[in-house]
């Protein structure tokens, strides 16, 4: 049975997943730890992702940590691959995974039954083209008759999407929802989700943000950073540089943005982050919902871990799917 800690950034999940990792870890083969944070995948991307030092990882084993260069994209097919293989390893020393992370994408491609379609060239640059000369309506008809699924969700100016839907409607032969990730797990697991009052989470994200400015966040991301973006660093490649905590610093190396404005641009947009992944996991009536604050939280979620093993948990059908922080 996969553990999994997921929700909101600043709730404590990396610190729980330890606490997990430790009480579950049976000689001998002790627990170990798959990261499902994006942006901690990146080298040098320390501070400004919370990533948990080496030091203080209680000599827990950790994956999907410091995998690419900072220059990369990511991927997430590329991950749910590496991610995947991870999970088998661990299987396979008879230990327990836990899996940790905000980044809804991510949990769903590494838990659930989620394929990544390949892409042609071709096929593509034919469709882009089609949108250029009959416009992107006429590409929403065509995928209405084809999967009246995907042009529902999709709308008809959003060109790149209905693109991509019809491109792989051409490769696979099956309509694009076929392709869209089911809440079917490819192995037992559990997800414990942490959840907090909106005020206090908001307190937490700004006791962050201070304590990661205190630790070095702007001397990380100047280290980071290419000399065209202000820094004396190699670059952060297209995904990087998204980051929270990272595209705020560039944009001040810039000259956008003042270093004040900057910092509460970062905890700004930490706060919204928060809010998408709570909307992100809310939906999933899987996950099994914890206070981050409560004085029992390690008792409480081995309580779920120990009712999952024995398989006694109530099924999704039985309990509120969690909407809204603080809900």
């Amino acid at each position: 049975m996969i553990v999994a800690v997921v929700g909101p950034t600043a709730t404590g999940k990396s610190d729980l997943a330890l606490d997990l990792a430790e009480a579950l870890s049976r000689p001998p083969a002790p627990a170990e730890i798959v990261n499902a944070d994006a942006f901690q995948l990146y080298r040098g991307m320390d501070v400004g992702t919370a990533k948990v030092p080496p030091a203080e990882r209680r000599g827990i084993v950790h994956h999907q940590l410091d995998v690419l260069d900072p220059t990369e994209d990511a991927s997430v097919a590329h991950y749910q691959t590496a991610a995947r293989a991870d999970l088998d390893a661990v299987a396979a020393r008879g230990a327990r995974a836990v899996v940790v992370g905000g980044s809804g994408l991510y949990v769903r491609a590494l838990l659930d039954h989620m394929e990544f379609p390949g892409t042609d060239p071709e096929v593509r640059t034919r469709l882009e083209e089609r949108a250029e000369t009959e416009g992107p309506r006429a590409l929403h008809a065509e995928l209405a008759r084809l999967d009246p699924g995907a042009a529902e969700s999709i709308g008809p100016a959003n060109t790149r999407r209905l693109v991509r839907a019809l491109e792989v409607v051409e490769i696979t032969g099956r309509p694009f929802t076929a392709n869209l990730p089911r809440q079917e797990y490819v192995r037992p697991a559990v997800q414990i989700g942490l959840d907090c009052d909106r005020p206090v989470l908001d307190a937490r994200v700004a006791g962050r943000v201070e304590r990661m400015w205190s630790a070095g966040l702007v001397e990380e991301v100047r280290s980071l950073a290419s000399p065209a973006q202000g820094g004396t660093g190699r670059g952060l490649g297209t995904t990087a540089a998204r980051a929270v905590g990272y595209a705020e610093l560039l944009r001040w190396f810039a000259g956008d943005l003042t270093e004040a404005e900057a910092r509460e641009a970062v905890v700004t947009n930490t706060r919204r982050l928060a809010r998408k992944q709570m909307g992100w996991f809310g939906r999933d009536p899987r996950v099994h919902w914890l206070d981050a604050g409560s004085p029992t939280l390690v008792e409480d979620a081995l309580a779920l871990v120990r009712a999952a093993d024995a398989d006694e948990l109530p099924v999704p059908e039985d309990r509120p799917v969690r909407r809204s922080l603080g809900s």
